[in-house]
């Protein structure tokens, strides 16, 4: 199952890019209709947000309508099985980001998409980053103090994730496996309830996304240790990396704009290039700046050696800690 998921994306990716880039439908005309853009999430979603953000934008230039049509469930698959059902004619896009492109089929055995084969990359957004946080009377100063204890008492630290197999399990497992400390794994049910649960001082740690954790941080509820990135962020040089102490650890999601396998190669060519122009836009960038986000104004061939990475990375964890797909 691991094996056919990432070890041979080359071979899928390059399907999906021959159908994106390759040979194509002529597409003089289009957009002649509005485009419907599929989030497989909730409104107030980062997708959501940044799917309206840079859409509205490509809607000024293309002069046709992209309305975001929103389908939570089953933790993105929903949505994104309908975005690989769509016909492959332009005017139905997604939203899609790793979560539910990587995580999801490296997590579950069956998927209701096939990432390989079913999508055709159009532009990577943006890339956020996650947060270490602990409740404010944990006494640790940062990362060193966190992993030291965490080595000397195995098993006692408590970190919340989203549940076995999600996105922010994979990435304490990365943490735990690089730091090499053993900890005790808390799942939930929403991102909000590991939270309140930390503020509580139910639970000790949490990887997560930076954006949400950082007003929690602020008003002090939270101790914000270290974020997840190679370098420091521009945007806050006094926080420091999670790789000062553990040497090349980053985590972080992505999001991109993508369509069914085959669309046309002039269709994704000219959504990519609008696309891009939108993010270029002074109100978006710094939308999305102050969002916490690194801004991608990237090719088609970008997003999928993303993909590629990404499936490379998270499938070795996978098979590192012998993690069985639900």
């Amino acid at each position: 199952m691991l094996d056919r998921l990432f070890l041979k994306p080359l071979a899928f990716f390059g399907f999906v890019l021959w159908s994106a880039l390759g040979v194509g439908v002529g597409a003089d005309n289009y957009p002649t209709k509005p485009i419907r853009v599929i989030v497989p999430a909730g409104a107030g979603d980062s997708c959501d947000i940044l799917a309206r953000l840079v859409g509205n934008k490509v809607s000024e230039k293309l002069g046709q309508t992209l309305t975001v049509d929103n389908r939570p469930g089953a933790g993105g698959q929903l949505g994104l099985q309908l975005i690989a059902q769509a016909p492959a004619d332009g005017y139905t896009l997604g939203c899609g980001q790793g979560g539910n492109m990587v995580i999801v089929p490296l997590a579950y055995k069956k998927v209701a998409y096939d990432t390989n084969k079913d999508f055709s990359p159009i532009a990577l957004m943006a890339s956020n980053f996650l947060a270490l946080v602990v409740h404010p009377s944990v006494p640790f100063k940062g990362v060193k103090d966190l992993v030291a204890y965490a080595k000397t008492h195995p098993g006692r630290l408590s970190f919340g994730t989203t549940g076995e197999g999600a996105f922010l399990h994979f990435a304490t497992e990365l943490l735990a496996k690089e730091a090499g400390f053993r900890y005790l794994h808390v799942p939930f049910k929403s991102v909000s309830a590991i939270s309140t649960d930390i503020m509580g001082g139910r639970i000790d740690a949490e990887l997560g996304s930076f954006i949400s954790l950082q007003p929690f941080a602020i008003n002090g509820r939270l101790k914000l240790l270290a974020i997840a990135r190679a370098t420091r962020a521009p945007n806050y040089p006094d926080i420091p990396t999670i790789a000062e102490t553990v040497p090349g650890f980053t985590s972080g999601g992505w999001f991109g704009f993508i369509a069914p396998a085959g669309v046309p190669k002039e269709m994704i060519g000219l959504l990519n290039r609008e696309i891009n122009t939108a993010m270029r836009v002074n109100e978006v960038r710094e939308k999305m700046i102050a969002y916490g986000l690194e801004i991608h104004t990237q090719t088609p061939e970008f997003f999928v050696k993303t993909l590629q990475a990404d499936f490379m990375k998270w499938g070795k964890l996978a098979q590192d800690i012998h993690f069985k797909p639900q």
